[in-house]
């Protein structure tokens, strides 16, 4: 199987299996009070250039999950977009770890809130009978790719201010988003105003490693109690915090994410060039949509290479840090067999 179905299908870089290697010499204590997980704080705080606090957790359901339910009671809900990964792919925990909050879906094009809609969103406000509006999650990357600007997320976050809200990052692909921007991890976070980012490292290399990254520190106490109650205190901590410290030394994770957005537009540039074929939209990161032919399909899934296909048709790609430029080859040769 070439590795286009997503990102997570690619193994673990090398440097990341090494620091696990090399924390697992002699004995450190456990759920966190060993030498590597207390290094993470200061670590990341250099990276956002802001004090912040960092629980590690395994899954990215749990880090959304977790960091959501910090705003939200039983009777509030999150401001999503309509198709983002915590509405359709978290199997309901956000509202599990709440205590019952509900989402609500946001519209707007190219897999991004539409602002307008998104205020439209604020008039459940005050209205005894309805769910409570108190948080507002957006993803980066988006669920199609494509990746929010400075200027976009700073006018979401005067919507959130306006109404009270707090903001959630779903950062599963926070590094490819960080490299398409060309800018730096605070612009995108507490600068523009986010409150809590679900930061992602096991699709750009890691084996299995995200963190909940909590910029407003007045939350940290409550989230470290709904990190164990959930279960994502690990005894052996020390392997998960070895990770994330490999994941960001001599910026492995934007070298990583730089690779596969520039394989992806790789991609991009070479089935733009080919007969039945048309891309939904300008590739900004790492992942496309792109629709071929009938045939071009079943011949890329006879050749185990192809993507998940929706029901609209389109096909989604995804790079990696491990996508060689051979496997993008054989893939622009099939689909080229087939114009």
């Amino acid at each position: 199987m070439t590795g286009f179905v997503s990102d997570n299908v690619s193994g673990v870089h090398p440097a990341i299996l090494d620091a696990i290697i090399k924390a697992n010499s002699g004995y450190q204590m456990p759920y966190g009070a060993d030498d590597l997980s207390k290094l993470v704080d200061e670590r990341y705080s250099e990276i956002f250039d802001k004090q912040v606090v960092v629980l590690p957790c395994v899954t990215g359901t749990a880090a959304n999950s977790l960091a959501l339910a910090l705003f939200t009671k039983p009777y509030n809900s999150v401001s999503v977009y309509a198709d983002s990964h915590v509405y359709l792919d978290e199997c309901n925990a956000p509202g599990f770890f709440s205590g019952g909050a509900r989402q609500v879906r946001v519209e707007g094009p190219n897999g991004k809130m539409d602002p307008a809609k998104l205020d439209m969103a604020m008039a459940l406000i005050g209205q005894r009978q309805s769910t409570q509006p108190s948080a507002i999650s957006v993803s980066q990357t988006t669920e199609l790719g494509t990746v929010y600007g400075v200027d976009e997320l700073q006018v979401i976050a005067g919507i959130a201010r306006k109404y009270g809200q707090r903001i959630q990052m779903d950062g599963a692909r926070f590094a490819n988003a960080l490299i398409a921007l060309n800018c730096q991890p605070a612009d995108i976070t507490w600068k523009a105003g986010i409150d809590v980012l679900a930061f992602g490292a096991t699709k750009n290399g890691c084996m299995a490693a995200e963190s909940i990254v909590i910029f407003d520190t007045d939350l940290a106490v409550e989230a470290r109690y709904r990190l164990k109650q959930s279960g994502q205190v690990l005894s052996k901590q020390r392997f998960l915090s070895a990770q994330l410290l490999a994941y960001v030394d001599n910026d492995l994770w934007l070298a990583n994410a730089r690779h596969a957005n520039a394989q992806a537009a790789k991609l991009a540039a070479g089935l733009s060039a080919l007969e039945g074929v048309a891309l939904m939209h300008e590739v900004s990161a790492n992942m496309m949509f792109v629709k071929f032919s009938d045939r071009q399909i079943k011949a890329l899934q006879k050749a185990g290479i192809a993507g998940y296909v929706y029901d609209d048709g389109y096909m989604r790609l995804v790079c990696s840090w491990a996508s060689s430029d051979e496997e993008i080859s054989r893939f622009l040769a099939v689909v080229q067999d087939q114009a």
